[in-house]
């Protein structure tokens, strides 16, 4: 059984933006029935350019639905090159984390975000974009390199993770094997997993080193008072417990010098 955040357990009980949006702008759909995972995501611009509303429906596992509705939060607000930039580790950040066997549905969100974009712009919809690696799924060859470079992946295991590629007859696990070797001499190591007490003592020496100082000298502190997973939470003190900039630091700062020193996952609460 997969370990899933709070947030990935909330938006999948509590989904937002459910729906299609009236009169939409921009609609995206990806995925199928027939493959187990399906998104259509839809939006509105308001006069300012900006997303004013966005909606999603989805057929898909508890992931899908999380992805979803998150990437629909996400998304208001944002101009349309802003949205461009949205990630699937965005996605997938903003749910405190999926577990590695989930990532290809914040891969969808992204996917049927793009689709939405190209539908407003009155774009052709991409044509298949290079051979068919996967039948099962219709992954082609340059999606695979695509992923395989972008997230350090070594195994057929990571890639179907990610695209799906591999799940279904595994017939083509030869050719995705073939693809993973090409990258063999440009693949780093991936650095092993720190354990619990470890990661405590290096966000703790962090906290001590980096940030305490800092915010002491604006009559400020942080006390550590748990680390669940990659949820740090920390008890602002002094100046800091009652600054209206508290936010600011404990994302721009604190969370940033935890994700830089320790984990880049690291999400940084105030209790």
């Amino acid at each position: 059984m997969w370990e899933y955040t709070g947030k990935v357990k909330d938006h999948f009980l509590n989904p937002r933006n459910v729906g299609v949006v009236e009169n939409a702008d921009g609609i995206g759909e990806v995925g199928s029935l027939a493959c187990g995972d399906a998104l259509k995501l839809s939006f509105k611009l308001g006069s300012d350019n900006k997303i004013e509303d966005v909606k999603f429906q989805t057929f898909g596992c508890a992931s899908a639905i999380a992805s979803s509705s998150v990437l629909t939060e996400m998304l208001k607000g944002m101009t349309l090159e802003e949205a461009e930039k949205v990630s699937n580790e965005d996605i997938a950040e903003a749910l405190g984390g999926l577990p590695r066997e989930k990532m290809h549905c914040s891969v969808m969100g992204r996917d049927a975000l793009e689709k939405a974009i190209t539908n407003y712009r009155g774009q052709e919809a991409k044509k298949v974009d290079g051979q068919v690696v996967c039948e099962c799924f219709g992954v082609t060859d340059k999606e695979i390199h695509r992923v395989v470079k972008e997230h350090n992946l070594s195994s057929i295991e990571e890639v179907t993770n990610y695209v799906k590629a591999g799940g279904g007859c595994q017939k083509c696990h030869a050719d995705i094997q073939e693809i993973l070797d090409s990258y063999k001499g440009d693949v780093k190591p991936k650095p092993a997993p720190l354990t619990n007490i470890r990661k405590i003592q290096l966000i703790q020496e962090t906290l001590e080193r980096e940030v305490r100082p800092t915010l002491k000298q604006d009559g400020g502190d942080i006390e550590l008072v748990d680390v669940d997973g990659d949820k740090v939470l920390v008890r602002l003190q002094g100046r800091c417990s009652s600054c209206q900039a508290s936010q600011a630091t404990l994302k721009g700062h604190v969370e940033a010098k935890l994700r830089e020193l320790v984990v880049d996952t690291l999400v940084v609460e105030e209790v």
